[in-house]
């Protein structure tokens, strides 16, 4: 079955063609658009893993298909479906180990495969890959009642600053923190945005910079260490931010450099808000401090793209997110409400909403 995400909407990282998966390579932006074609499981574990595709809920979409590739191959092997998947969903779990989402989708995806087992495999395969797109679906529709419930606390005429990239291309296909934004400008509300670069990866300069510039919102790519002094100087109104995995508490992952912002905006008494749908919420996690923060190869340092910016023999840390204490947070948009503090009990209300 040929699906693409039917959004009205000019981006999107992902198309499903039936039987392979068609993936944005992020890791080009903004220079070059080129769409890689996936077929297994270890390919989009790959892809995952080498940043093709980032962004929590994209992420977890991904693994969706990654899994219907994996039953699709399995229908061959009837006595070994539910093996073949079992092996693919322990695979693909290891390729990004902050992002909640992803093990939320492969916890979904293989319940489902359980229950329907034994059975027909190309009948569960196609009930694999109608759950997929209705992962896909629904994440695009959490992203847009998001966007609607966060706009209303954006004032006219603000100045946002975001960080990294939670837009388009790091969800199904609306946006998280981007997506507050765009449903602002589409209520008729004049925004700018500041983008941070977000070093070392440049999610910020390469891909918030790309996706706001396409839909025509203005926007102006700053350093990431002129933040604190734009914000000292009044010139930002709020910040939005996207998330990885939320505590049970509040507390937030997300990229490296949240935390210096949150710290930020409490000083200087403007709002933080995080934009992220409920799957990114993990109350088995009871609070930040618990969350396994990835540190990704050296490399990502030393390089930008392929230029070398240190000294050959010195070392580099790459620690790809922090932690955010939910006391730093003026509030959390979900697809259900805006949750404000103590926030304990506004998640697990919220993940009980129909």
């Amino acid at each position: 079955m040929k699906a693409r995400n039917t959004a009205p909407d000019i981006i999107c990282p992902i198309s499903w063609e039936g039987d392979h998966l068609l993936m944005l390579d992020q890791r080009l932006l903004p220079w070059k658009e080129r769409w890689l074609k996936l077929r297994t499981a270890r390919d989009v574990h790959r892809a995952i893993k080498e940043m093709v595709i980032r962004g929590a809920p994209a992420i977890g979409i991904a693994a969706a298909f990654g899994l219907v590739l994996a039953a699709r191959g399995a229908v061959r092997r009837p006595r070994r479906f539910l093996e073949t998947l079992e092996k693919a969903a322990s695979l693909l779990a290891t390729a990004r180990p902050t992002a909640v989402n992803l093990f939320w989708t492969l916890s979904r995806m293989m319940n489902l495969a359980r229950s329907l087992w034994p059975g027909e495999p190309q009948e569960i395969f196609a009930r694999l890959e109608e759950e997929a797109q209705a992962i896909w679906s629904e994440d695009v529709a959490a992203n847009r009642r998001m966007g609607h419930l966060g706009a209303q606390l954006i004032a006219d005429g603000s100045t946002v600053l975001t960080h990294c990239n939670a837009g388009a291309l790091a969800t199904g296909g609306y946006g998280t923190a981007l997506g507050v934004i765009r449903a602002a400008v589409e209520s008729g509300k004049k925004i700018q945005v500041l983008a941070d670069e977000t070093r070392p990866y440049l999610q910020g300069a390469r891909l918030t910079a790309w996706e706001l510039a396409r839909v025509g919102i203005p926007v102006t790519v700053i350093n990431d260490s002129a933040a604190g002094y734009l914000i000292a100087k009044g010139q930002v109104s709020a910040i939005v931010v996207g998330a990885d995995r939320i505590a049970a508490n509040g507390d937030v992952a997300n990229k490296i450099g949240t935390y210096t912002l949150a710290v930020l905006a409490s000083r200087h008494g403007i709002p933080f808000y995080v934009a992220a749908p409920r799957s990114t919420v993990d109350l088995k996690t009871p609070e930040g401090q618990r969350i396994p923060i990835e540190q990704r190869a050296p490399e990502e340092v030393h390089f930008c793209g392929r230029q070398r910016m240190t000294p050959s023999g010195v070392e580099a840390l790459a620690v790809a997110f922090d932690v955010t204490p939910a006391e730093l947070i003026t509030a959390i948009i979900t697809e259900v409400g805006v949750l404000r503090p103590p926030y304990g009990p506004a998640l697990e209300a919220a993940l009980r909403e129909d």
